[in-house]
């Protein structure tokens, strides 16, 4: 690959990546919020998940994206097992479970611990080696999120417990969908990861009472719910697409920034206050921001052609 072409598909990647950050801060917000409104996580997730793989199957309908949906299933049934079960489905269900008995800010501070996981996957298991600028932004990012506002200390709890696993299951994700990129198109991982984890949580969400909690949602919940499906499917196709051209590193990196999205709405939402520590965070992501972008762009290993 030229060196022209390489930086203009480090260029999107990263661009999609903050994309799907920015996305993701938004939505953890939200979620806290429509968690609480629904009250039934299981039952939340499984209708928002449901929204976001409906919206996925269109759009790869859209595409031509079915004709060759079969072979990529045939080629890698494993893979997309794990990113169906163990990506959309069980670890949706223990996050969201888990933040109805913890805060916003403590489950995005333990969910963003997700880019050291990948980061020390990704070497023994992706052979990806990086300068050393890259991990300094990676711990940079960590340590801004180590003083994200509005953060009164761990509980400690079975919720928090959820969210670690969780967590751990994602960045396994990360992993195995980073190699079944090199053949599978983004869009396609994405319908996948939420179609059939929402086949995987629908017996599940039936089991509760069967249609009951959704026929008695509110407009609000339902409302609340579609916006984050929304959310969910624009972060799914964004954070597959950044990461089909980027190392597993930079693109775990590049989606720390989402706790300072969720941190600056809570801040003006909910606390109405703003301090210098987290004054001091957004300048730790910032910096962290251009180490990790600056040592992707002056990497000579060629990255991933994207699928068309």
């Amino acid at each position: 690959m030229s060196e022209r072409k390489h930086l203009t598909v480090i260029s999107t990647g990263v661009a999609l990546a903050l994309g799907a950050a920015a996305i993701s801060g938004v939505n953890n917000f939200l979620t806290k919020i429509a968690v609480t409104e629904v009250r039934d996580a299981i039952v939340y997730t499984t209708v928002k998940n449901g929204a976001a793989a409906l919206l996925l199957v269109v759009a790869l309908a859209a595409v031509g994206g079915f004709r060759g949906f079969f072979g990529h299933v045939r080629r890698h049934p494993w893979a997309m097992a794990w990113i169906g079960v163990f990506g959309g489905a069980v670890p949706f269900a223990l996050y969201f479970t888990g933040l109805t008995g913890t805060t916003a800010i403590n489950a995005a501070l333990i969910h963003k611990t997700m880019v050291l996981w990948v980061a020390a996957m990704a070497v023994p298991l992706l052979a990806e080696r990086h300068r050393q600028a890259l991990y300094g932004g990676v711990l940079t990012l960590f340590a801004g999120n180590l003083l994200i506002g509005g953060f009164g200390g761990f509980k400690f709890n079975l919720s928090e417990l959820m969210i670690v696993v969780a967590t751990l299951l994602w960045s396994v994700e990360n992993i195995v969908a980073k190699k079944a990129l090199a053949d599978i198109p983004g869009l396609t991982l994405a319908a996948v990861r939420m179609g059939a984890g929402t086949l995987v949580l629908l017996p599940l969400a039936l089991a509760r009472g069967g249609l009951a909690p959704v026929m008695h949602m509110s407009a609000a919940a339902w409302g609340w719910t579609m916006l984050t499906g929304i959310l969910l499917a624009g972060y799914a196709f964004g954070w597959f697409a950044a990461l089909r051209r980027l190392p597993a590193t930079l693109t775990a990196a590049l989606l720390v920034p989402a706790t300072l999205i969720t941190n600056v709405l809570s801040a003006v939402f909910v606390t109405h206050k703003w301090s210098g520590t987290q004054s001091l965070a957004a300048a730790l992501f910032a910096v962290g921001l251009i180490a990790a972008i600056s040592a992707a762009r002056a990497s000579r290993a060629p990255a991933p052609t994207p699928a068309t």
